[in-house]
């Protein structure tokens, strides 16, 4: 890399690094003053306060802005270039256009590679300090309300509880049915089952097990039976932001689980899975385009670009949330849905390198 390669390379992870700080001490700042009255009502201690909320707070966030960050950072790094002429005498120096994008994009694909990794194993492990305190002091006792839960926990066994207790770990009104051929072969009914922290196993209570074969009828009954089950208490905790949890490894094996029981809500998990490959992309793709915005000096100096650069930015953001949530409703694939604005933002960039004036 030549000198002015550095040059440009430093001042634009400066800017970027810069801005991302500021961005996120704000955020700090707005977030305390909005959960203060939480912290002092529910007795957070200060130390978990510090250590375990804003010290994971800090990764998720600076993750969660780092695409438009690189994109505000580029425009406003650029354009200061653009207006002291600084580019127009490297372009006279016989550099081509493409060439000086060239740190650009090697500063992108740096922030890049940091997303990816920070989204797919750092943030989620912050995450999982962050999201149970803000459970236990923020949002309040969780309480699992649904009825009529129906799990498939094996290629041929499904399971039934009609409520459960996530206080106590009890579920009432079980039932498990073996079906083989469209037949129930087996069926377990009990009034009670608890779990057992210490065996890590489900105590069933008061139960009955019927068994169909060969045109039979065998009926046994029992007062209390240890069984391992593909259930386990998390199944019935608060699943908010359960998603934003999992490292990329945890995430492929919870898709995995859910795929094979059968249930429903899967989407989020799975645009979760394809935004950590998507965001490094955006990355780079909005740091050409923020470059091919402002690279151009303006008569009435860099206000305009920058209110051009926020501009693509809120429109580049709201059509993420709208096909985001499009796709949590189930009206759109979750692949399409978290590669559309990088793909249609492609072909914004690709437009503007052929019709900008340089």
């Amino acid at each position: 890399m030549k000198i002015l390669d550095w040059y440009i390379l430093k001042k634009f992870l400066k800017t970027y690094v810069f801005a991302v700080f500021l961005i996120v001490l704000i955020v700090m700042v707005i977030d305390y003053t909005e959960k203060i009255d939480d912290f002092i009502r529910k007795e957070a201690p200060f130390r978990a306060i510090i250590f375990d909320y804003y010290l994971n707070f800090i990764p998720y966030w600076a993750n969660y802005i780092s695409p438009l960050m690189v994109f505000i950072a580029t425009v406003f790094f650029t354009a200061g270039m653009a207006s002291k002429t600084e580019i127009i005498a490297i372009l006279s120096s016989g550099i081509s256009f493409p060439r000086l994008m060239r740190p650009y994009i090697i500063g992108s694909s740096i922030i890049a590679l940091g997303t990816f990794v920070m989204i797919g194993w750092i943030v989620p492990n912050a995450n999982k300090i962050r999201v149970p305190f803000e459970h236990e002091y923020i949002n309040g006792t969780y309480y699992f309300d649904k009825r009529d839960v129906h799990i498939k926990i094996a290629p041929d066994v499904y399971a039934y509880i009609e409520s459960y207790d996530n206080n106590t770990n009890t579920g009432y009104r079980f039932s498990l049915e073996r079906i083989a051929d469209n037949e129930i072969k087996q069926k377990l009914m009990s009034d009670r089952i608890t779990w057992d922290s210490v065996a890590k196993k489900w105590t069933i209570h008061d139960y009955r097990i019927r068994t169909l074969s060969g045109g039979g009828n065998a009926l046994v009954y029992g007062t209390k039976i240890d069984t391992t089950l593909n259930l386990l208490p998390k199944d019935f905790q608060n699943k908010h932001l359960l998603h934003e949890t999992f490292t990329l490894p945890e995430l492929n094996r919870h898709i995995d689980l859910v795929r094979s029981r059968g249930a429903d809500g899967i989407e989020i998990f799975l645009i979760e899975k394809y935004l950590r490959f998507a965001n490094p992309f955006s990355v780079i793709i909005l740091t050409i385009i923020g470059f091919l915005v402002s690279a151009r000096k303006a008569r009435g100096g860099v206000g305009f670009q920058i209110a051009l650069g926020f501009s693509l930015a809120f429109i580049y953001i709201l059509f993420f949330m709208m096909s985001k949530g499009i796709a949590e409703g189930g009206g759109m694939p979750p692949m399409l849905a978290v590669w559309l604005p990088n793909l249609v933002f492609s072909a914004v960039g690709v437009g503007l390198y052929y019709t900008i004036p340089r």
